[in-house]
């Protein structure tokens, strides 16, 4: 029952700036901009919307299978995916390049500033997700443009279902490839920010938008989400983390429970409930894959948000 999980394996190195972003850009000086950020921490962490969904999706107790491409500094990432007990049969190195590297910033806000040097993810179109046995679920997640294209018809043409996730991608998608993306897919899953972009790019509303699938969900941060599914729509409230420590992989656990729903079956209001719950308990940790919650952890989460068993 193998979820293939396509998209970004990186290093993230983060760095916290003790400060607020809106107090050193000067608004009439956008266009001469010249700042810089003294970031005392810095950590660098394993990454990428591939890599982080599959540590969810193996915390869930799901079978996820990442489908990636890395360079030649990959062997510590590598190492880390077997001590993780997850598989590499679709993680391929390129010759000459280096693994996709980002470099973000946070300030006190939780506002981002990234720069992401995307290496060998520009290959990500040599894998073929259609030679993948056994399949039951796929997620197109970004990447290089022509990868996310090639997965999104080798899914179709597999007759996989998948999740199209064009997040940090959708400004190298032309209008008639999230089109196209869309329509193939069986589900799809976007920030608020990132619906509204769509919507811009395509020239469709948000309802318009959900028609050409399932499922469309939209996350809206602190507010929860919103879900529109087969003609209704409905409200997912966020649940109460911990504590706000670290924004950077939130929206890969809040997949990852997506994911995890749809698999097993459940119904679209059920999996945004159980993707609130692994959004809330990343946020509580540094990096993206450094929480570790079992899943007696996040049943009594999830009972806690929502009144009612989880399994």
């Amino acid at each position: 029952m193998s979820i293939l999980v396509c998209g970004s394996v990186a290093y993230d190195s983060i760095m916290v700036f003790h400060d607020r972003f809106k107090n050193h850009i000067l608004p009439e000086q956008i266009h001469i901009l010249n700042v810089s950020f003294l970031v005392p921490d810095l950590r660098r962490e394993f990454g990428g919307c591939a890599g982080n969904i599959a540590y969810s999706l193996k915390l869930l107790g799901s079978d996820p299978l990442i489908v990636a491409t890395v360079g030649e500094d990959a062997e510590p990432y590598r190492a880390r995916i077997r001590a993780l007990g997850l598989r590499e049969d679709f993680v391929r190195e390129v010759p000459g390049t280096l693994t996709a590297q980002a470099f973000i910033t946070t300030d006190l806000d939780d506002n981002q500033i990234t720069a992401f040097h995307p290496g060998a993810m520009f290959h990500s179109h040599l894998n073929d997700v259609r030679t993948a046995a056994g399949a039951k679920l796929g997620i197109v997640s970004p990447d290089g443009a022509d990868g996310m294209l090639r997965h999104a018809a080798g899914f179709a043409e597999a007759g996989v279902p998948f999740v199209f996730d064009p997040g940090q991608a959708l400004p190298i998608l032309g209008s008639e490839a999230l089109l196209n993306c869309l329509q193939q897919a069986r589900y799809c899953t976007v920030n608020d920010y990132e619906a509204r972009l769509m919507c811009d790019k395509t020239g469709r509303s948000e309802e318009e938008l959900a028609r050409e699938v399932e499922a469309l969900v939209v996350t809206l941060g602190a507010e929860g989400s919103r879900v529109h599914w087969r003609g209704e729509v409905f409200e997912v409230p966020a649940v109460q983390a911990d504590a706000v420590v670290d924004p950077t992989g939130c929206g890969d656990a809040y997949r990852a429970g997506l994911l995890h729903g749809i698999v097993n079956g459940w119904d679209m209001r059920r999996s945004a409930q159980l993707a609130a719950v692994m959004g809330a308990i990343k946020i509580a940790h540094r990096g993206g894959q450094n929480h570790q919650p079992s899943r007696m952890d996040i049943a009594s989460r999830y009972r806690e948000a929502f009144r009612e068993e989880l399994w």
